[in-house]
């Protein structure tokens, strides 16, 4: 009877410091993923582009860019919508804009610009 209790003793104790371990791994796990997943929000960055069209009825622009780095984009011309159409209100073709792109429900859409003077 004595070794039963003491292979249940032990067993406990081997079971109790494992738990603490494996929920202390999967926080880390968490942490990291967490940290993973906020890293291209803080390393995108404004591109260089060039209104060829502007659609304010659609919400639509049309913008020659450079390189998109935080969406893995090379530079092309090609249509957005905006986030806001008030975005569009103070740009025109042929000006030169800083802007801010994301992949939101299957488009790319502006979600920040800035007129370059």
């Amino acid at each position: 009877m004595h070794i039963v209790q003491t292979i249940t003793t032990v067993s406990a104790l081997t079971i109790g410091m494992a738990l603490p371990l494996s929920s202390m791994a999967q926080t880390t796990a968490t942490m990291d993923h967490h940290s993973q997943m906020e890293m291209p929000q803080t390393t995108a960055a404004m591109t260089e582009g060039e209104v060829k069209k502007v659609d304010m009825d659609a919400g639509k622009i049309t913008i020659k860019h450079g390189p998109i780095q935080h969406l893995d984009m090379p530079s092309m011309t090609m249509v957005f919508t905006a986030q806001d159409k008030s975005l569009l209100a103070h740009v025109k073709p042929g000006d030169k804009v800083l802007f801010m792109a994301a992949h939101q429900g299957g488009k790319m859409v502006v979600t920040a610009m800035t007129p370059v003077r």
